[in-house]
């Protein structure tokens, strides 16, 4: 699928004419339903505009610092006090911020393209399981939508059908909104293959599925019923699907996306007819994500987000030969990316000693960066963003199984994810942990695993660890208004609009 981007592009020109201006008329170059959703072609064209959302700026570039900036691991320097104030320091005064707007929007741009095919793919005359796989893929979607739609900003508006104008509609429960988003996952699962092949890798699958199903019911303290997708996906038929690949950083690599350990990443390229030398920014044109810019280190990227040297420090047990864990130069561009220092660290073709000097303690993210094969970061990075790895389903299962009191067998899970990162079983280690010890143990395996991949805001939530007892570690969170800054504001711009959107609490 990484090569077979098809966007769904539909023309509009307005004519006027006279002085009489009636702007309610019917524009004949506009495409309509009726005569779009016709064919199977249709069909696929439509599905793929549902995944091609995820190249919009608000999705691909602007979520992930809501949920990495915004959370211990991150923070900021930038020189937009935007960022800083509204992504970092929890001191948002501006409801229509444009950054947490277009969040906003291109993810409720992503549930309308699904709600589409959702409607209008069941009455074309095709194949019957190639459609049931169609509107499986649009449910996973509008899923995985509403997903980061409830965990950023808690009671928004469910909608199920295709918008028109004048829709005005009322913010739905949070507990109504993950019962949808629960029910479109355990709808898709039957329809979606096990696997992909060919042009079609990288499509939602039933493993992808059961793993977002139970992400889901994790964010909800569901861990009993957690247990059933997580047990296909460990024990079941995905145990023939997935493993840790052996080289970590293989996970973040472009000449090794889609491996084994791959559960669900969104397709990046390259557009070749939106090249440019300089790499300029062509929102409306890009198959790429620009995070890597963002991300990149100072004078690299405009490294608007980095991570806290506190997170390198996690990485303190080494491995059982004596060495420091491979995960740290994989995760991080620091200072000591190279164990031998700031004079051996590489930084995109030049020494971290002569970019930055010997002292520079910032840290940035490395995963998902493009250092491993070109000198400069751009708009157009093609590096596949890895929404979920099966080393995070591991650690799910792991915790989903301490948290019903089965914390013995729990242990073989975090054993399978610390070998592969060369660690000492944690069941010679720390044999016989209690429940609440196990659950601290996890807190750390799952910094040292993930970081920077997007989830730790979740965790944090899902635990109850959000407050400000985590300025010890990030100063952000000193503003932290415990009952307000868990969600984002909804954006006033709507609420302005439609009166029945209701703002969240302390707002």
């Amino acid at each position: 699928m990484k090569n077979r981007f098809i966007l769904l592009a539909l023309a509009a020109t307005i004519t006027l004419a006279g002085c009489d201006r009636n702007l309610d008329i019917v524009n004949p170059n506009q495409v309509t339903t009726q005569v779009f959703w016709r064919t199977a072609d249709d069909a696929l064209v439509g599905v793929n505009s549902i995944y091609s959302t995820t190249h919009r700026g608000g999705i691909s570039r602007w979520m992930p610092f809501y949920y990495i900036i915004r959370s211990d691991i991150g923070w900021s320097q930038s020189p937009d006090p935007g960022i800083l104030n509204n992504m970092d320091r929890f001191l948002i005064s501006d409801y229509n911020y444009g950054n947490a707007y277009s969040v906003w929007n291109d993810n409720f741009i992503g549930i309308n393209r699904a709600n589409q095919v959702i409607a209008n793919v069941p009455t074309i005359q095709m194949d019957e399981t190639l459609k049931q796989r169609y509107i499986g893929e649009a449910k996973f979607l509008r899923a995985m939508f509403y997903f980061h739609l409830v965990t950023l900003y808690g009671n928004v508006p469910l909608i199920l059908t295709p918008s028109t104008v004048g829709d005005r509609p009322s913010s739905a429960t949070i507990q109504q909104v993950w019962a949808q988003i629960e029910q479109d996952l355990t709808e898709a699962i039957p329809a979606l293959p096990a696997t992909y092949g060919g042009a079609d890798l990288g499509r939602a699958t039933k493993g992808a599925a059961y793993a977002l199903l139970a992400r889901a019911y994790f964010q909800q303290r569901k861990y009993n019923e957690s247990l059933t997708p997580l047990q296909w996906l460990v024990e079941g038929d995905g145990r023939s699907i997935y493993a840790l690949v052996p080289n970590y950083r293989d996970n973040f690599l472009i000449t090794t996306e889609n491996n084994r350990e791959s559960v669900f990443e969104w397709q990046f390229a390259e557009n070749p007819a939106e090249y440019t030398d300089d790499d300029t920014e062509t929102p409306n044109h890009n198959y790429g994500t620009s995070i890597a810019q963002f991300f990149g280190p100072q004078s690299i990227g405009w490294s608007d987000g980095e991570c806290r040297r506190w997170v390198v420090r996690e990485f303190y047990e080494p491995t059982t030969t004596g060495a420091r864990d491979p995960r740290v130069a994989a995760s991080f561009l620091f200072d000591s990316t190279d164990v031998r220092g700031p004079a051996f660290t590489q930084i995109y073709g030049r020494t971290f000693l002569e970019r930055y000097g010997a002292n520079n303690q910032r840290v940035w993210f490395r995963k998902f960066q493009n250092d491993h094969w070109k000198n400069e970061e751009g708009y157009r990075s093609p590096n596949n963003w890895r929404y979920i790895r099966y080393a995070d389903v591991l650690l799910m299962y792991a915790e989903a199984l301490n948290a019903t009191g089965r914390t013995a067998q729990a242990y073989p899970f975090v054993d399978r994810v610390r070998q592969r990162a060369g660690l000492a079983p944690l069941s010679t280690v720390r044999p016989g942990l209690s429940q609440e010890q196990f659950l601290n143990q996890l807190k750390h395996e799952r910094v040292t695993e993930l970081a920077g991949e997007g989830w730790r805001w979740n965790d944090l939530a899902r635990w109850g660890d959000l407050g400000p007892q985590l300025a010890v570690r990030d100063p952000g969170f000193a503003n932290f208004q415990q009952g307000q800054d868990e969600l984002l504001p909804i954006p006033q711009t709507d609420r302005d609009l439609n009166p029945n959107l209701v703002q969240n609490p302390n707002y």
